[in-house]
C-alpha cells in the first residue's frame, strides 16, 4: 500500500496475527516515541471503519467483520502510533481486559444507531473502565450519517458517561467513516487529531 505524501506514514493489516509485529520508521528518521492506541466496541459498531478512515483518510464502502485483530502504525508528529483494535464479537470480548495494560488511550466505538444494545456496550464499556480507572477515554458517537442515530448527548446518558466525571480525561465525538462525512463535523479525522494531542502530553 502506497504511503499518503507528507509526514503523515501509516501502515494497515487485518488478521488474527496482526498486532505482533510492528513496521519500522526509516533508518534515518529520529527516534520516535511509541505509543498504542486501543480500539474497541462491540461487533459492528464500525471499528474497522474508523481504523481505516483514521490511517488512510479515506473511506470504504464495506469491510468484513473482525475475526480476530487488526492492527495499524501511524508515524505523525513525532509519534509512532499503533492502533490495536480487537474484535466485538461475545467470545473476543473476554480478552479485552488483557489489552489494557499496553494502552494509552482507549478508544470505544458505538453504534449510535443500535439502541438494543446499548445496555451491553455499557456494561462492557465500565468493565473496562473499572479495570483501568485513569485511562483516557475517547467515546466515538458513529454512524451519525444514519436519520436516527442518537445524538452524541443521547448516548452520554445511555452510556452513564456522566458518573465519570472528573475521574479521568474524557471526550466524545460524532462520527460517520463514509464518503460523505470526508469534508463535515463528523469526520472521523477530528479523532485523529485528538488522538495525536493527547499522546504528545508528558
Amino acid at each position: 500500500m502506497a504511503e499518503p505524501q507528507g509526514s503523515h506514514r501509516y501502515r494497515y493489516r487485518r488478521g488474527a496475527r496482526s498486532c505482533g509485529s510492528r513496521d519500522q520508521p526509516d533508518p534515518a528518521s529520529p527516534q520516535l516515541d511509541w505509543r498504542q492506541v486501543l480500539v474497541l466496541g462491540l461487533d459492528g459498531a464500525g471499528k474497522s471503519s474508523v481504523l481505516h478512515y483514521i490511517c488512510s483518510q479515506t473511506a470504504r464502502e464495506r469491510i468484513a467483520p473482525t475475526r480476530g485483530f487488526n492492527s495499524a502504525q501511524l508515524f505523525v508528529e513525532g509519534l509512532e502510533m499503533d492502533l490495536l483494535e480487537v474484535g466485538g464479537s461475545q467470545n473476543l470480548r473476554a480478552y479485552w481486559p488483557h489489552y489494557l495494560s499496553q494502552a494509552d488511550v482507549l478508544v470505544f466505538v458505538v453504534d449510535s444507531v443500535d439502541r438494543s444494545r446499548l445496555l451491553t456496550a455499557r456494561q462492557e464499556l465500565h468493565a473496562l473502565l473499572a479495570a483501568e480507572p485513569r485511562l483516557p477515554l475517547v467515546v466515538l458517537a458513529n454512524k451519525q450519517d444514519k436519520s436516527d442515530a442518537l445524538s452524541a448527548a443521547e448516548l452520554r446518558e445511555e452510556l452513564d458517561l456522566h458518573t465519570l466525571s472528573g475521574q479521568r480525561e474524557l471526550f466524545l465525538l460524532p462520527t460517520s467513516a463514509t464518503w460523505a462525512s470526508l469534508s463535515t463535523a463528523t469526520s472521523v479525522l477530528r479523532v485523529k487529531s485528538l488522538l495525536v494531542t493527547l499522546l504528545s502530553q508528558p
